[in-house]
């Protein structure tokens, strides 16, 4: 592998405040977990539901930070076994969404689990970090920092 040819990594910390534009949901609380494979999205009363001949993804979206829950449809999912974090494994349904970390927008796979006895809404794991990000466990919040001082500099650049 030519290592000289391959992108820099961003270095992320432990804890990183995310945006979730398909979903509306800006600033949530993500926990970055190298022992996770998948990444994960809380949710509650996932549900299937069908119209018609077709399928759908049924799911709440809760927001820590005290707005109302939101309810969702996605007509792609799947569904895999993921081994949670006490090594049990647990049949999950999975969605493909945008997440934005350090100005770039990312495609990635996220569970929806109930993670409501958990601090972190949002988990992110190796598949997502994979090839693009180191972590340093000492800092925490780097994306968010970035796109506070990035908006900032856009409204003293718009005051000019």
């Amino acid at each position: 592998m030519n290592f000289l040819s391959s992108k820099p990594k961003q270095i992320i910390g432990m804890t990183d405040l995310v945006d979730f534009p398909d979903l509306e949901l800006f600033d949530v609380q993500a926990k970055v977990d190298t022992g996770a494979y998948t990444s994960a999205l809380h949710c509650k009363d996932v549900q299937v539901k069908r119209t018609g001949l077709r399928k759908k993804l049924s799911f709440w979206l809760i927001d820590k930070t005290g707005e109302p829950a939101r309810q969702f449809y996605s007509d792609k999912f799947s569904q895999r076994m993921i081994r949670n974090s006490f090594g049990v494994a647990e049949l999950r349904y999975v969605i493909t969404t945008r997440i934005v970390l350090f100005g770039r927008t990312i495609r990635a796979e996220f569970t929806l689990a109930d993670r409501d006895q958990l601090k972190n809404p949002v988990l992110l794991g190796r598949k997502l970090l994979r090839n693009r990000f180191i972590v340093d466990v000492s800092q925490k919040n780097l994306s968010y920092q970035e796109k506070v001082t990035s908006q900032q500099l856009s409204v003293d650049s718009k005051k000019k």
